[in-house]
């Protein structure tokens, strides 16, 4: 039977997933994304007559839009099933026009999980194309072809060329070099502790200092720390006063875009990209064998915490079957939405909490499954009961003064049982950082009354620390929290001031470039707006106003232009020319005899040599770990980085030696088989330990550091 219908998606993974729900009756093509955009040679914007755009085919589609149009003429009916967002919308629109779809004609199709229930449904209720989305997106994009048009041909004239300027970009960039400034201006203060060791029913714990008998105090030095060691010298701790109480752990929602970004960088080392990347393979749809390709998840560029009333009475009772009613909330959990939310989708879940996570292992890459996982388990999670905690704090009279012990323990784990969600460890502030001690310490049964003596007393010294650098993870929170960029717009940023060398990424953390901080201050000086958080996410503030038809999207851009077109000739004016410094290397050239440079690229700083163009030679920077190689002994082992960006650790003395390690040696011999040890760090441990597999030696190295339980800034 002929197709008599042509269905048009984005990518072929989601065309091979639909085209299996829908039947013979309907072909399903991909766009391969945009068809048109505007072109890369000039502005495309006629600002004078209402900024009109001038879009024209993206090179390279002429095959792809040919197929679509012999198609089109071939069926009696034409479906636009593109994502369900703005930018999905606007290729529905830029379509429409090629294949001459009248914009009124029902041809939109959208579903917010690809399973065959919302496929069919969705085909039973197509609509027009609506054009507000369109407007919104529209106005993105010409928006964001006004700064980097007007702003960078004047960064290329008076700082470097390939440079570009961007809202969200310029505003992420600032809020780094903010933070370095932050940094460098921090002074650390002094600060102390005391914990005392006790013992009682042959459980140990700690009791910390708290202050006098009536108030809090804080130890600023080392006299006022000997003079309450000297106060409770040979005094007993005895018990003043017991609290227990019952605590309830509340689940986290499910996923939204930035959240589900921030997890994967903590829970699974993704990069934002790479996260996005594995969902959107889940949500196109996945070979799961003789059931064919399946959509697994649900949307993933969204804001909205909201689930469907039958993904939740599906999730409820999947609970009640197998972690039994106790787990199971007396009603479904509603999580409040952000102000700023546009709601337009469903939070990220399972398109089935029925299809769990180990009967699609055997069908995943070990990365689709670990994300799967973690959609899963947090979905199922945040539609459990509440972890009870049995809370228990003690305070002791030790003389004038008082010492504090907190313990707990679960008393029923409620979603505990399945997902529990992490945090920036470095974000961890003091407080914090001892109530998440607190649900692991568990205390003796303690009466008021009792006295104990303490093994011991131990006084430390502290230094506040500065504020912690951004990591992925806090980038993207940040952005969201102060309402600038959309889901969809996290991961393309973090690339772009990556690629554009005005940041580097070291150890996971963010470090600004001199180039980032001499473009930034002259973006500072000439288009302050652009940097300023709070117009940029008043702007974005505009947009979702055209998305729901409140606001003309010209409008929006006029008043943008005018004052900014003012401060662009100002800037053409008088921005100086400002020349970037060579730093020189004490290294020399090998094939010319000139000194090599610093100069930095995509991954980083690398030396170049100071004759280019004539000269091209360039060598990696090598950090020395000034460790012997624990196989040629006479080289030393050297930091490298695999083709992936991925450090790995091996002799300087290659080709000759060939000695290669994921995990830094230390230096040191095994003491029990005197093999070479190896230093491996975790979200959780730091250890170093035996290299060899049949050795059993490992050693705890956070035991032997000083505590991390520093105040944050």
């Amino acid at each position: 039977m002929a197709a008599e219908t042509l269905v048009i998606v984005e990518s072929p993974a989601k065309a091979k997933t639909i085209g299996k729900y829908l039947g013979s009756k309907f072909v399903v093509k991909a766009s391969m994304g945009h068809i048109r955009d505007l072109p890369k040679s000039q502005i495309g914007v006629e600002v004078e007559h209402d900024f009109e755009p001038h879009y024209i085919t993206i090179r390279g589609k002429g095959t792809v839009l040919k197929e679509l149009k012999d198609w089109s003429k071939r069926v009696k009916k034409v479906y636009l099933a593109a994502d369900p967002d703005r930018e999905g919308e606007a290729i529905a629109w830029h379509l429409a026009h090629y294949l001459n779809i009248d914009e009124t004609d029902t041809c939109r199709v959208v579903f917010n999980e690809i399973t065959k229930t919302a496929v069919k449904e969705a085909f039973k209720s197509p609509r027009k194309i609506n054009m507000d989305l369109v407007h919104a997106q529209q106005a993105r994009r010409i928006l964001d072809r006004l700064v980097g048009y007007k702003i960078s041909p004047i960064l290329w004239k008076k700082v470097k060329k390939g440079l570009s300027a961007g809202r969200v970009q310029s505003v992420s960039v600032k809020l780094i070099i903010d933070r370095e400034h932050e940094i460098a201006a921090f002074v650390a203060e002094e600060y102390w502790s005391i914990a005392a060791h006790l013992t009682h029913e042959n459980t140990p714990f700690e009791a910390k200092f708290y202050g006098s008998l009536t108030e809090k105090i804080e130890l600023h030095n080392e006299s006022q720390v000997n003079e309450v060691l000297e106060g409770i010298k040979g005094a007993p701790f005895v018990v003043r006063e017991v609290k227990k109480r019952e605590r309830h752990r509340q689940p986290a929602p499910p996923f939204i875009t930035s959240s589900l970004q921030q997890e994967g960088a903590r829970k699974l080392n993704f990069r934002a990209g790479k996260t996005m990347q594995i969902a959107q393979q889940l949500y196109e749809g996945v070979e799961l064998g003789k059931e064919g390709a399946v959509g697994l998840i649900t949307y993933m560029r969204t804001d909205s915490t909201r689930i469907s009333p039958i993904a939740l009475e599906e999730v409820r009772t999947y609970i009640g079957e197998h972690y039994g009613t106790t787990y199971v909330p007396a009603e479904p959990r509603q999580f409040s939405k952000k102000a700023n939310a546009q709601d337009a989708h469903e939070a990220i879940r399972p398109s089935s909490v029925l299809r769990t996570p180990d009967e699609v292992k055997s069908f995943l890459s070990r990365d689709q499954f670990r994300l799967y996982k973690l959609v899963w388990e947090r979905f199922v999670a945040s539609q459990m009961e509440a972890a009870i905690m049995d809370t228990m704090t003690v305070d002791f009279a030790v003389a004038n003064y008082m010492f504090r012990a907190n313990g707990s323990k679960v008393k029923f784990p409620g979603f505990m049982k399945v997902y529990i969600e992490t945090h920036d460890e470095q974000q961890t502030g003091k407080q914090e950082k001892q109530a998440a001690d607190h649900e692991e310490v568990f205390l003796p049964p303690l009466e008021h009354g009792m006295s104990i003596e303490p093994s011991g007393v131990d006084p430390k010294q502290h230094f506040t620390q500065p504020p912690p650098r951004y990591t992925e993870a806090r980038l993207v929170k940040s952005l969201e929290e102060l309402g600038i960029g959309r889901p969809s717009t996290y991961a393309p940023t973090l690339e772009t001031i990556q690629k554009r060398g005005y940041v580097v990424i070291d150890e996971k953390k963010f470090f600004p470039t001199e180039l980032g901080e001499l473009v930034i201050d002259q973006m500072q000086e000439f288009f302050p707006e652009i940097l300023d958080a709070e117009f940029t996410a008043h702007m974005e503030q505009g947009l979702d106003h055209v998305e729901v038809g409140e606001e003309d999207w010209v409008k929006i851009l006029r008043a943008f232009y005018d004052p900014f077109e003012k401060r662009v000739a100002v800037a053409e004016e008088e921005m100086k020319e400002v020349e970037l410094k060579v730093e020189l290397s004490d290294e020399i050239c090998e094939k010319c005899g000139k000194h090599l440079a610093f100069k930095l690229g995509r991954f980083g700083k690398f030396l170049a040599c100071t004759g280019f163009p004539e000269c091209r030679n360039t060598k990696p920077i090598i950090k020395s770990t000034g460790v012997n190689c624990p196989s040629c002994h006479e080289g030393l082992i050297i930091e490298r980085k695999s083709k992936k960006q991925r450090i790995f650790f091996g002799c300087d003395h290659y080709p000759g030696c060939g000695f290669v390690s994921w995990d830094k040696p230390t230096g040191r011999a095994c003491p029990e088989c005197h093999e070479y040890t190896v230093e491996k760090r975790t979200k959780s441990a730091h250890t170093e330990q035996c290299s060899s597999s049949t050795c059993s030696y490992k050693v705890d190295l956070n035991d032997q550091e000083e505590s991390d339980e520093d105040h944050d800034y």
